[in-house]
């Protein structure tokens, strides 16, 4: 059984830790920062390629005590790195320190590296080279009261890189965050779903193949654990059969899942990458302005503007909060970066979250329309 860490966006643990559950794995404990779980290696490859939330999923290589340098060294010096490199790949390390003697950031991670390196070199003759844009392995150490902990990446690239958003237009919403107030909104993936202010259509995509259980990985080009010393022919071939038992699952989207925005061009944008991710929605050119509630009842998951185009029209959030009350029995969630939203809203928000988008401190707003 091997230890893994899901990092996540702060404030979307929780989200992450039901989806981890939901998903089957096993040992999965609700903690800040990210979500620790347990498994065969293998479960490792699944969550890569089910998880719509995690932003990386990391393996636990090695956990000791490093007071000092010397003890960090060796430490790291004693896991088998030639399981995962050889002399012709490369490698990064990055490092996190907290609450510790060794303080510097930088170097612990060439510390880390050094020892990588010497122990590839005692073993092959050679050692491997550094990349830091795009190695074969990254490693990430944390160095937490003098006990440090060295991790694999699985990941490569961020998950949140789908492959079906090659452009994403002003202002976009990451894919796994979009994924996790998804999840948050406590939407059940029957009813219609709604983002009136769709942008390059991020949180409807991730609706439609949250409904169809479509794995958010199968889209990506190589994980990181594919470019590993230890992934040969054997292990291509039952990741190739996993890919497609993943496909198989793959249900035809029931309900009605609507993305709008007034900006006709932006909404072009949202129907290719729609087209890319392999679902349908419905698009709607309409200003969010002139939302009407109709006979059907739903949920309403949007992100709607902030900063400068607020600043611009500050009749925009009294605007919005006129049209999302005129929702009677809607339930609607805002993902907002100003305080504007809910001052305007006449109801109470049933839930609210602070979650950031970036560097933008926002709330995640729940509300009940009467």
């Amino acid at each position: 059984m091997q230890d893994f860490h899901a990092t996540t966006i702060p404030g979307t643990e929780e989200a992450l830790c039901d989806e981890l559950r939901e998903l089957g794995f096993a040992s999965v404990r609700l903690n800040r920062g990210g979500i620790p779980f347990r498994g065969p290696w293998r479960d490792g490859w699944r969550a890569c390629l089910e998880s719509r939330i995690a932003q990386r999923i990391l393996a636990l290589l090695h956990r000791f005590s490093a007071p000092d340098e010397n003890s960090l060294y060796t430490g790291s010096l004693a896991v088998e790195w030639e399981r995962f490199l050889s002399p012709d790949r490369t490698l990064s390390v990055s490092a996190v320190c907290r609450g510790s003697a060794l303080q510097h950031s930088n170097f612990v991670a060439l510390k880390v590296k050094d020892a990588i390196c010497d122990r590839l070199r005692d073993k092959t003759g050679a050692r491997p080279s550094v990349s830091r844009d795009d190695p074969d392995l990254r490693v990430q150490v944390y160095l937490a009261n003098n006990k440090a902990s060295l991790y694999a990446d699985l990941s490569g690239e961020s998950l949140h890189r789908r492959g079906y958003r090659p452009e994403a237009g002003e202002a976009p919403l990451r894919e796994t965050l979009a994924a996790a107030i998804l999840r948050l909104s406590g939407w059940d993936r029957n009813i219609p779903l709604m983002d009136p202010m769709c942008g390059s259509g991020t949180i409807a995509i991730e609706a439609a193949q949250w409904a169809a259980r479509m794995a958010p990985g199968l889209g990506r080009g190589r994980f990181g654990f594919e470019r590993w010393a230890n992934f040969g022919d054997a292990e291509a071939a039952a990741l190739r059969a996993f890919r497609g038992e993943l496909r198989e699952a793959i249900r035809p989207t029931r309900p009605r899942i609507i993305a709008g925005d007034v900006d006709a061009g932006v909404l072009e944008l949202a129907q290719a990458n729609a087209r890319r991710a392999g679902v349908k929605l419905s698009f709607r050119h309409q200003s969010v302005l002139d939302l009407q509630a109709g006979g059907e009842k739903g949920v309403i998951v949007t992100n709607p503007p902030y900063g400068v185009r607020l600043e611009r029209d500050p009749d925009l959030a009294r605007g919005l909060a006129a049209a999302f009350s005129r929702m009677h029995g809607w339930r609607v969630c805002l993902l907002a970066g100003t305080p504007e939203y809910e001052r305007h809203i006449p109801a109470r928000p049933v839930r609210k979250l602070p979650l950031p988008n970036g560097d933008i401190e926002c709330d995640f707003l729940v509300y009940e329309m009467p």
